[in-house]
């Protein structure tokens, strides 16, 4: 099946480049456009999106309400939400820690890569959260709201289990084998880790870890 893709952004130009991007791409299809948040909010009850690609400046609602609605919809039992990956031009730390914090899968900024943008929606699509490198460093820096103990709850439990590897001071590939799956997963498992917990490298994570176990 492929990935079901709802492009939100107010500027006709940059919708109709996305959807020519996105259109020729394997394994992805463009469910729809809207241009402003209420659209949004109704296309992605309509044709239930896999991927949201949002901006956050929108008329009207913009994008954190939307973010904030969409959660509310999908908080109930049995529900399976869209993953909202943000595309923006803000970047401002508290932009990238708001959305995060207010249910985006991911933050990248307009200025990406092509193929890094398609790359993400992949991603998101697989369950990952996804900072670009510029939000992660922001939100480190300045602290942005963003909480470890918050990051750690929302580990998944295979994280999980990277995560105390990782503070055994293993490699991927011995976490692979530890784990009985391949070092691409890893990889992918712990950049997810990484950008759970706002932090930049593998040392800084373990620590982290350390940390929450000595204090539990």
């Amino acid at each position: 099946m492929p990935i079901r893709v709802l492009i939100v952004d107010d500027h006709p130009v940059v919708r109709q480049g996305l959807r020519v991007l996105l259109e020729v791409q394997d394994g992805i299809e463009v469910a729809g456009e809207a241009g402003d948040g209420a659209t949004a909010l109704g296309l992605a009850a309509e044709l239930s999106p896999d991927v949201i690609l949002l901006d956050l400046k929108l008329p009207g609602l913009d994008g954190i309400a939307v973010l904030a609605e969409l959660k509310s919809r999908t908080s109930g039992p049995g529900t399976s939400p869209a993953r909202v990956l943000v595309l923006t031009s803000a970047t401002e730390p508290a932009s990238a820690s708001l959305a995060v914090r207010s249910g985006a899968s991911g933050v990248v900024y307009k200025d990406v890569d092509p193929d890094a943008l398609v790359r993400a929606i992949r991603s998101v699509h697989d369950g990952h959260l996804l900072l670009a490198p510029e939000a992660v460093g922001s939100l480190v820096r300045s602290g942005g709201g963003w909480s470890q103990a918050a990051g750690l709850d929302a580990l998944t439990n295979r994280e999980r289990e990277v995560l105390a590897e990782i503070a055994k001071g293993r490699s991927n590939r011995e976490i692979a084998r530890a784990l009985a799956v391949s070092e691409k997963t890893v990889k992918a498992h712990v950049s997810s880790v990484l950008a759970k917990l706002g932090v930049q490298d593998r040392t800084q994570a373990a620590l982290v870890a350390v940390r929450h176990e000595q204090g539990s």
